[in-house]
């Protein structure tokens, strides 16, 4: 909860900032939260007890509870168990005092009490905690019972640190028989855990140590290992370390992966399996890297080795050849699913027309293009169809909305919301709504939408008919100055609004693993370079989780992207998600081709669906602010043809709802879908095509 308690002050603003008129919430006054935030903020740096007096009257509040939380585990090191199960006590069920309990578990086990521990733990609080209850077990003398205390810990790939005395308790007692450890080592291999094979090989027989050892060498320094199983013995064991080092070295070094196959291949008598996962890892990687065997060696794939990845890169490197006719056999080729996706029904039908059957491409065409996504606009603008978006709203009932909101659970979700707390705000919202029907989740959801909270409305609203709730699933937010700042910065205000929505999905919180942070998820970094080269203020890091800086920095970042590439918001796009650097290689090896060619040829799956994602909500934002919108392709120029602004004047599609008998939401197999995928829940981009 620290980082919390360090961000309260910018996360407070954020949520004033993304809110909607919160002083028409009934759960909490102004004045309730103000001096909530200032007992909140004295408890979480103090400690102590100064806070009391700030929190005197908040007794009732729906979330008071957090304030004494917050000053307990500031003073976790000094904390006697007495005070904390006082809490526990009191609170019995709420989230802080979960959270107390799990941390003050925690600091005893730093301090080796483990009685007060065993008094205090309970099952079902993770790994960590679990291992170190059987820690105390140990300290008092008792062995382990394998069965009982080791075997669901066993089945995972890794465990947490708190884990190792107890595996090497367990290994002293003689627990860890040689089946036991292969079995780990199995799961862990399978996981790519090459620390946990590594760490467990030593204590195999001795007869199976090498093998072990040698399963570990495949998957930490696959070259090496495929190197030196040329004096490996052929056995079992072996042969699936070869597996698992060519399957990896193919990743990063698919021709070294070729020349170590011709050799290694026949000196193994590995199983068609194993064969299938070597030439699919081997073929796979020549066609991430789109060299001129690629497409051969994808069609040769025997059946053992096919996946849905190798025939859908067969596709892609045949379209970026722009080979019409392996094309066409390459679809031919997919999976019943696949075909049925509408990334590849409008292929086939690009296909098709280049191979001059126009009437069957119109046809499907036509088709895909009552679907609201990326590849159903794209197929509308081929056959010169308006847009088929099909919205609706939310039947309000105040008696049961009442209801929802007098949920103590849920009281305190808005309540935190109001305050800032986003992060503990979703997990009362989870508890209260998990397990609960649609129709209250889509209740709780239009609840949040219009108190301002969008997230969970995003985030909520995402299968089935929700889809069409349009209203809800892209908020406009008018008053973060979206509008205005975009036109300062010189783009289109429906452009900007989709990469908040892609990158967030207005968590003005969000963080990612690699620190890109807020509502448009920008690096600290990023962020100060823009504000210099701009002449904007600066404050920091965590002025990045303000709405209206993040923004205003943000659009100036889109800018400076798009201004690289030629005006272009799609290429634009795809610098915004891989890196510029990463989209000037692409273009340079594959720059000639049309916009929806290059994209389905981008290698990294996350960045192929994020430009999908957002030229898809480019076209739901422009239509919500003005009621039609642009030709999504007239935002797909071609490499090297400048993008201008549209005119006032430009030529705009209407957006139409088709008869019932179509309309329907895209299958959520779709790449292109419209649902979140914010980079604070991902990993940025770093090999091609995670898919495989």
């Amino acid at each position: 909860m620290v980082p919390v308690f360090r961000r309260l002050a910018s996360l407070a603003i954020a949520a004033c900032a993304l809110g909607a008129s919160l002083a028409a919430q009934a759960e909490g006054t102004d004045t309730q939260r103000t001096r909530f935030r200032q007992a909140y903020a004295t408890a979480s740096q103090q400690g102590g007890d100064a806070w009391r007096a700030q929190a005197a009257g908040l007794e009732t509040y729906a979330i008071y509870p957090y304030i004494e939380a917050a000053a307990l585990t500031h003073d976790l090191r000094t904390l006697d168990s007495a005070r904390v199960q006082d809490y526990l006590r009191r609170y019995p069920g709420m989230i802080p005092a979960a959270d107390l309990r799990r941390d003050f578990l925690g600091e005893l086990a730093r301090r080796k009490d483990w009685a007060s521990f065993t008094a205090m733990y309970q099952p079902g609080l993770g790994d960590s905690l679990t291992c170190y209850n059987l820690q105390a077990k140990l300290a008092r003398g008792e062995k382990l019972v394998f069965e009982t205390d080791m075997a669901d810990l066993w089945r995972k790939a890794s465990l947490p640190n708190s884990c190792d005395p107890v595996i090497a308790a367990a290994h002293d007692q003689g627990l860890l028989t040689n089946d036991r450890l292969w079995s780990r080592i199995d799961v862990a291999a399978d996981a790519g855990k090459g620390g946990t094979v590594a760490s467990l090989a030593p204590w195999l027989s001795p007869d199976d140590v090498s093998a072990g050892q040698h399963v570990a060498q495949a998957l930490n320094d696959p070259a090496t290992a495929a190197r030196d199983a040329a004096t490996w013995p052929d056995t079992p064991r072996n042969r699936q370390a070869v597996t698992f080092a060519l399957q990896r070295l193919a990743r990063k070094q698919s021709t070294a992966a070729d020349a170590a196959w011709m050799q290694l291949g026949s000196r193994f008598a590995l199983t068609e399996q194993q064969r299938g996962a070597i030439e699919n890892a081997i073929a796979l990687f020549h066609a991430t890297d789109f060299d001129e065997t690629a497409l051969e060696r994808l069609a040769a794939l025997p059946p053992r080795a096919q996946t849905d990845a190798t025939r859908e890169w067969r596709v892609r490197v045949a379209l970026a050849r722009q080979d019409w006719t392996a094309a066409l056999a390459a679809l031919d080729a997919l999976a019943p699913a696949q075909k049925d996706d509408g990334e590849w029904r409008y292929f086939r039908a690009l296909v098709l027309n280049r191979l001059g059957k126009q009437t069957e491409a119109a046809s499907i065409f036509r088709s895909v293009a009552q679907e609201a996504t990326y590849f159903g606009f794209m197929a509308a603008d081929r056959v010169n169809t308006s847009y088929a978006i099909c919205p609706s709203s939310m039947a309000t009932d105040e008696t049961r909305e009442a209801a929802l909101l007098a949920e103590p659970g849920m009281d305190r979700a808005f309540e935190l919301y109001a305050v800032g707390l986003q992060k503990v705000a979703r997990r009362e919202w989870s508890a209260v709504l998990n397990g609960r029907d649609a129709d209250t989740q889509r209740l709780a959801a239009d609840l949040a939408f219009r108190k301002g909270w969008y997230d969970r409305a995003v985030f909520t609203l995402s299968s089935g008919e929700a889809l069409r709730l349009y209203e809800q699933r892209f908020p406009l937010a008018r008053q973060d100055g979206v509008v205005e700042q975009a036109s300062q910065a010189g783009i289109e205000a429906p452009w900007a609004y989709a990469i908040i929505r892609a990158e967030s999905a207005w968590m003005s919180d969000a963080r990612s693993g690699a620190d890109a942070r807020g509502l448009m998820q920008l690096l600290p970094g990023t962020a100060a370079t823009v504000a210099k080269k701009n002449g904007l203020g600066w404050s920091g890091g965590e002025s990045l989780y303000e709405p209206t800086t993040n923004i205003v920095l943000g659009t100036r970042y889109l800018s400076e992207m798009a201004q690289r590439f030629n005006g272009a918001p799609w290429l634009a796009s795809a610098a915004y998600n891989a890196g510029p650097y990463k989209v000037d290689q692409w273009v340079d090896a594959r720059g000639t081709l049309d916009p929806d060619l290059f994209v389905v040829s981008i290698p990294f799956k996350e960045t192929r669906e994020y430009v999908a994602r957002v030229m898809a909500f480019a076209v739901i934002y422009d239509w919500r602010l003005n009621g039609n919108a642009l030709p999504i392709s007239s935002r797909m120029t071609r490499i090297g043809s400048p993008y201008t602004l549209p005119s006032p004047g430009a030529v705009r599609k209407a957006v139409t709802c088709p008869a019932p008998a179509v309309a329907k939401p895209a299958p959520q197999t779709t790449p292109a879908v419209l649902e979140p995928a914010p980079a604070a829940a991902s990993s940025a981009p770093g090999t091609p095509d995670p898919q495989r």
